[in-house]
């Protein structure tokens, strides 16, 4: 049983977070919300989202899993504005996707689950971490950008530095306390990450809110933040590329 009906401003929240990492994506539906655990191909990085059933206008889903290609719900954003609501239910016997705007109707055909296992989250011991809004983090990967492919994140005493070297050019943005929502650094901690991903990622977010970043020396990134106006929590892990 899965019955919801959703926001098209909530649904592309979702779907964007999803389609920074893979084309394919499987839901989760419990009565008690969504779950989507996902890697992306080359194992890089991983995205874990938690929708309580307040995400959505209606909401009625009793142990089902699916999955789909995420183009498909790419096209649906694209029938809709973001007031309008979409009604989704999922037809056992045809196993396809149903969604409702209005008077239109669209059915999308869902995937084999065989081997679609959920990946195993790892449980990471990240000792520094950093709150800040969405707009500053911005700033930092836009000025990184021109510079190099990767982007370092470092965590000392009352600060946060976003920085990127290249052959010849530099970047960097020095965050104080004052300037930070939240700050707690044991000791500096300092990792190199994939530009790429890590913009992506940010774009994911949207340009409002702040967004919680748990930092280690050379460990994985975890970044937190929330969704559906507070009633989804998004969670990325990126791995770190280990300086020489």
């Amino acid at each position: 049983m899965f019955e919801i009906t959703v926001k098209m401003d909530v649904l592309k929240e979702i779907v964007g977070v999803v389609s920074t990492l893979v084309e394919e994506v499987k839901f989760n539906a419990e009565p008690e919300g969504i779950t989507i655990k996902a890697v992306d191909p080359a194992h890089v990085a991983m995205l874990v989202m938690e929708l309580k059933p307040e995400a959505f206008e209606k909401y009625d889903a009793k142990g089902l899993a699916f999955a789909i290609e995420v183009d498909k719900l790419k096209d649906l954003l694209k029938l809709g504005g973001g007031d309008d609501t979409v009604v989704m239910h999922h037809d056992e016997e045809k196993n396809r996707l149903v969604a409702n705007l209005g008077n239109l109707k669209k059915e999308m055909s869902l995937l084999d689950l065989t081997g679609m296992s959920d990946p195993k989250v790892p449980q990471l011991n990240l000792e520094a971490f950093v709150v800040l809004s969405v707009g500053e983090l911005g700033r930092g990967i836009k000025a990184s950008e021109s510079v190099s492919e990767h982007v370092a994140l470092s965590a000392e005493k009352d600060q946060f530095i976003i920085s990127a070297a290249g052959d010849r050019d530099s970047a960097e943005l020095v965050l104080g306390k004052d300037e930070l929502v939240e700050i707690n650094t044991p000791e500096s901690m300092r990792s190199l990450f994939s530009l790429d991903y890590f913009s992506s990622m940010v774009k994911a977010i949207g340009g409002k809110g702040d967004v919680k970043i748990f930092l280690g020396k050379e460990y994985p990134m975890k970044m937190v933040f929330s969704i559906a106006d507070g009633n989804g929590d998004v969670t990325y892990l990126l791995a770190p590329r280990i300086e020489e």
